[in-house]
């Protein structure tokens, strides 16, 4: 560490605080805005040089100036002093150039600034911008002195030239003198930095090979250049502030322990955790807490072997290859592998050892767990020795459709692409798009920019090599909204469930189509209205009731229950309450395993299936069997279970029981939980005659048929005779006007094949009354 590390006052780092905000602010606007903003500062400077009589020229020369010195300082924030010094510089040879009668010997002096500042940050172990500030204050003088005419302009230039190397030169030897210093020094104390001469060789380092010089603002500017994760920003501040003040506690005389610690990164796929993991082992690293800068990454099969005694050899010897640096763990959960109800003793052999290894090593090892959050909790909770160790928890937010944006521009950039105009708001759509149906961590974040960014290059190239003749430079590199179209629907087809939503006009219209049902849809309706109304107050930063995400749907068979599930669901989806409008059909069969323990994981992998839609159990009052002898464990296990991921996954998943309404009453009765959770009920009633009629007709049209007028009145006559008879309900209401119209189709179909006569298509797509009377006829037989 420098010097200036060590002794930094409170008020440079509440300076550095104010500084980072400040940029954090910048970095969160679109780099649209900030162009734009460019642009008014621009034309602002302009409009006051027409209005004091000064040069225009000038003006917009130092006001770009300006501009890109501020741009620096915010990229570049070890800089950003020495770019303020820079800038001073600047403006007062842009000042004397005005006044001299030489200009363009002085104007020579502009290029010494930059030159200077470059030069003093090759220059360790010192400030550069106090390196900086040394090497052009000489040369101010002497610029002050042509420009008031005490001393000729070439004269000046030389002075200043030859005085700034001079002090480019001593800082430099200055600078060797604090490092020798700082390597002499001694250090009883635990927390001190170590000589870098003493780390050892690791392996593939070179005979000889000198440690990399790293300084915490070196490794502090890595993350700060990260794009998004201001939680986890802070939180690594913390931690590196708080390793500061434990070393400077240390040189007061006070008995303090080495700030070592292990950590959990917990968060979805692709937000930076691997990076991150890299700069903290950085940070520890310059703050001479660790030996080397080193991040072995390692998963499950890293660490387990493949019988009992040989995962405890190979678990020590992932850690001795860590040694000095950190060991980082990803999807560490899966350490604890109980996919089959049975406990993994392989996986907890490997826990074990690494605990051991966690306390014994923890002086010189760092070992971060990383993985879901969900997950990891369930991890962490199996072994009371993995929380009391691993109690610092880092959480990785999932990216804004902002932050995607801008990764998206930075992974261009260093390819050399550039977005068309019209690409960046079609892209921005898109990420939203799948921001708000909640698929952003299932696609995988930063990693699935990076796909999108190469498919998309793939998509130009192929397209402007297609185009024949020979590309411009501009083409060559620009990516189109047709290019990140095709790039975008190829990437997300490989995904479950991701297509177009139908909008809420359409699901809404399908409902009113359907036949009879009018107090359903009246319902249905009334939901919908509240869903929206809740989304308006939740837009407009309004207190919001809990909203209604679990049903009962109680009634006969055949009623359509399933048809108006997918249409709630696309409802749910359509508004953003829903990732995707799937339904997943379920029975008991699906929930309940052949063993106790077994129906819980069997449960949860089918709830798995259907998060971000919805899951539909039919005959759900078949989960509790009450013909058991003591209850039916296996299916109390399944409701215990769906209890709980209907409160844990409740704004991501829709769950609706269906059947019989006595039943489901009895059910419901069976667990408090049931009712309270699976509060809103739709009532199907049993279909009318005329409701019956017009489900025949409605399939009829929609396969091109129809039946003629006495072939109606049949109709009619049949389904007036079974309702009145109460026989529609055991029949199947919609599904017996189904079976009755496609029985009544293939009669007609036989008929027209054994005919001499080819047939009219009047007669093709006609069902008269012999075919329905032939149908009920061979219904009523069965």
């Amino acid at each position: 560490m420098r010097d200036s590390d060590r002794t930094r006052p409170a008020g440079r780092a509440m300076a550095r605080r104010l500084f980072e905000q400040v940029r954090s602010h910048y970095f969160g606007l679109p780099s649209a805005a900030r162009r734009a903003i460019g642009v008014g500062v621009l034309l602002g400077a302009l409009a006051l040089a027409l209005a004091f009589g000064w040069s225009p020229f000038t003006t917009l020369i130092v006001t770009v100036l300006l501009l890109g010195y501020g741009a620096l300082a915010m990229r570049f924030p070890r800089g950003a002093a020495t770019v303020l010094v820079v800038a001073a510089w600047t403006w007062l040879v842009l000042a004397m150039v005005w006044t001299t009668a030489e200009p363009p010997a002085l104007a020579g002096l502009l290029l010494l600034g930059p030159l200077a500042g470059c030069v003093a940050h090759l220059i360790r172990w010192v400030p550069p911008w106090a390196t900086t500030l040394v090497a052009l204050l000489p040369g101010a003088l002497l610029t002050v002195a042509a420009g008031v005419g005490l001393l000729a302009a070439t004269v000046a230039l030389w002075g200043a030239c030859g005085s700034a190397a001079v002090a480019l030169a001593y800082r430099f030897m200055k600078a060797r003198d604090v490092r020798a210093v700082l390597a002499a020094r001694e250090r009883p104390e635990p927390v001190r930095v170590r000589a870098r001469e003493a780390v050892p060789q690791r392996p593939g380092q070179a005979d000889g090979g000198a440690p990399p010089k790293i300084t915490v603002e070196e490794a502090l500017a890595e993350l700060e250049g990260m794009i998004g994760l201001e939680p986890v920003k802070e939180q690594v501040r913390s931690i590196a502030a708080s390793i500061e003040a434990s070393r400077l506690r240390a040189e007061a005389g006070y008995a303090t322990e080495p700030p070592m610690r292990h950590f959990v990164f917990v968060g979805p796929p692709g937000t930076g955790k691997t990076t991150v993991a890299r700069t903290l082992a950085k940070i520890f690293y310059a703050f001479g807490l660790l030996r080397t800068p080193q991040v072995v990454e390692a998963q499950r099969a890293d660490l387990v072997g493949e019988f009992l005694g040989a995962t405890a050899i190979k678990t020590n010897e992932l850690i001795d290859r860590a040694l000095g640096g950190v060991l980082f763990i990803d999807e560490a959960y899966s350490l604890i592998n109980s996919g089959d109800g049975q406990p993994d003793r392989f996986g907890a052999e490997a826990v074990q050892t690494l605990l051991k290894r966690a306390e014994d090593d923890r002086d010189r090892l760092i070992i971060i767990l990383a993985g879901y959050e969900k997950e990891m909790s369930a991890f962490l909770a199996s072994n009371p020795g993995l929380s009391s160790r691993f109690a610092t928890r880092v959480r990785f937010p999932t990216y804004t459709p902002e932050e995607l944006l801008a990764i998206t521009e930075v992974l261009q950039a260093r390819r050399g692409d550039v977005l068309a105009p019209d690409a960046r708001p079609a892209l921005l759509a898109r990420y939203e798009d799948v921001h708000r149906r909640g698929l952003v961590d299932e696609l995988g974040n930063a990693r699935f920019v990076r796909t999108l960014v190469e498919a998309a290059a793939q998509a130009r190239d192929v397209r402007v090599v297609s185009a024949g003749g020979t590309p411009t430079r501009e083409e060559l590199v620009t990516t189109t909204v047709e290019d990140v179209a095709k790039a975008f629907d190829e990437i997300t087809a490989r995904f479950r469930g991701y297509r177009r939503i139908p909008s809420l006009e359409e699901a809404l219209a399908d409902l009113d189509r359907m036949a009879g049902l009018e107090p359903v849809k009246r319902q249905v309706h009334a939901i919908t209205a509240q869903l929206r109304v809740a989304r308006m107050r939740e837009e407009q930063g309004l207190p919001v009731q809990t909203q209604m995400r679990h049903f009962v749907f109680t009634g006969p068979p055949g009623t359509g229950k399933t048809t108006v599930a997918r249409i709630l669901g696309r409802i749910f989806a359509a508004l953003g309450l829903l990732a995707r409008p799937d339904v997943v059909e379920a029975q008991r069969a699906d929930l309940v395993g052949q063993h106790l323990g077994a129906t819980a994981i069997k449960t949860n992998e089918l709830i798995d299936r259907a998060l971000g839609g919805v899951l539909f159990i039919d005959e759900a009052y078949s989960l509790v069997n009450t013909g058991y002898t003591g209850g039916d464990a296996f299916g109390t296990e399944a409701v215990q279970t769906l209890l709980k991921r209907a409160e844990d996954d409740r704004d991501r998943l829709v769950i609706i029981l269906a059947g019989y309404e006595r039943e489901m009453d009895r059910f419901l009765a069976t667990n408090p939980g049931l009712a309270s959770r699976f509060n809103q009920r739709i009532a199907f009633p049993s279909y009318t005659p005329e409701e019956l009629t017009a489900i025949a007709e409605l399939l009829a049209e929609q396969a091109g048929d129809r039946f003629d007028e006495q072939a109606r009145r049949d109709l009619a006559e049949v389904f007036t005779w079974v309702c009145a008879e109460g026989l529609i309900d055991g029949l199947g209401n919609g599904r017996f006007a189904r079976s009755l119209f496609e029985r009544a189709a293939m009669r007609r179909d036989v008929r027209l094949a054994a005919q001499d006569t080819p047939a009219t298509p009047a007669e093709l797509t006609t069902i008269t009354s012999a075919d329905v009377r032939g149908a009920v006829e061979e219904l009523a037989g069965r």
